[in-house]
């Protein structure tokens, strides 16, 4: 395989809550209708405001749905050994053989998965006997050491416990595990969520590092635009749980298509600009209860009679797609150029 070959691919995703409530039933499609390619050796970013759906992507494209989420259509592609597995359509045991080792995930509240009771390098010796046979303690010890001092980390932290540690040092320690047995993806949620501007550079720059020394991929979740324009390659935008607009990270910050994208940009502080930063007017629809049309047209300040009425296709121009009536006329089809 070879560097911007796909690895992950899916086409019309849909992944719903199914609620069950006095006289029926509570649909909230967090995942709706979703195609993404996303490549090999790339940092690919997911971007939009709470409750647009991105986690619940994220769960889905690792396979880890529990009800009362369920996949409704389409299928989650992986690229191995030269050829493609539907995550959906292997046993448990098969799948269970791609984690950690393929596919590895950092959940969102990464830093309170570890046991308080466990020292840092019993959580390692866990994980290891659980994937490599054969091993002894000493020998695991010696790999977690190895990994943790490769990564810049002190080694000392295998010797303490979890709540010594600060919380930007059990995120990042919480990244180091997930990369330990150098997996081709890596699924980051929300890894600097709760800490401040200092620890998350920090942080940052461990998945830096991590995708520079594996060439691998990582697929990034944050709310913070910030850190997709200095982390991301590729940047998707999310909204009711589509994808909105996706392109090269430089161009979506250069030339945002949708009207969404160019809100979240405009929201950003600027050096030097003390003024008052505009956000997206309203709030973002309930994932249960969609606006007809355009999700976003409520909010829209360009929105046109036929946002109100008709769901926009995604549209390719270049490197670039968006789901937007304004620029219907001057790209192809999704279903032409795209899948």
């Amino acid at each position: 395989m070879q560097d911007g070959d796909v690895v992950l691919r899916t086409d019309n995703l849909r992944a719903h809550y199914v609620l069950d409530i006095p006289g029926g039933q509570k649909v909230v499609r967090a995942v709706d209708g979703v195609s993404l390619q996303i490549r090999r050796n790339e940092i690919y970013g997911i971007a939009g405001e709470s409750g647009c759906g991105k986690t619940t992507l994220m769960k889905t494209l690792y396979a880890a749905i529990n009800r009362p989420l369920r996949l409704v259509s389409g299928s989650v592609l992986y690229a191995k050994d030269g050829q493609e597995l539907d995550v959906y359509a292997l046993r448990k045991r098969e799948l269970r053989g791609l984690r950690w080792r393929y596919m590895a995930y950092v959940p969102q509240g990464a830093m309170s998965i570890f046991n308080p009771v466990m020292k840092i390098k019993e959580t390692y010796r866990d994980f290891l006997s659980s994937h490599l046979k054969g091993k002894t303690a000493a020998e695991m010890f010696e790999i977690a050491k190895d990994h943790i001092d490769k990564l810049g980390l002190p080694i000392s932290i295998l010797e303490a416990y979890p709540h010594q540690l600060s919380g930007g040092m059990r995120q990042r320690v919480a990244i180091a595990l997930a990369a330990l047995l150098r997996p081709s993806v890596i699924f980051a949620d929300e890894p600097t969520t709760a800490l401040d501007v200092v620890v998350q550079r920090g942080v940052v720059q461990l998945l830096k590092d991590i995708q520079a020394d594996l060439h691998n991929t990582i697929i990034l979740v944050t709310h913070d635009m910030g850190i997709h324009a200095n982390v991301t390659d590729r940047l998707a935008i999310m909204y009711a749980g589509r994808i909105i607009e996706e392109a090269p990270t430089v161009e979506i910050f250069r030339n945002p298509l949708h009207p969404y994208t160019q809100f979240l940009i405009n929201s950003l502080p600027q050096f030097g600009d003390a003024g008052q930063r505009v956000s997206a007017p309203g709030q973002p629809p309930s994932l249960a209860d969609l606006p007809s049309g355009c999700a976003f047209h409520p909010r829209c300040p360009k929105a046109m009679p036929i946002c109100r009425e008709l769901r926009p296709d995604t549209i390719v121009i270049g490197e670039h797609r968006a789901a937007c009536w304004l620029h219907a006329e001057r790209g192809t089809a999704q279903d032409a150029a795209y899948s």
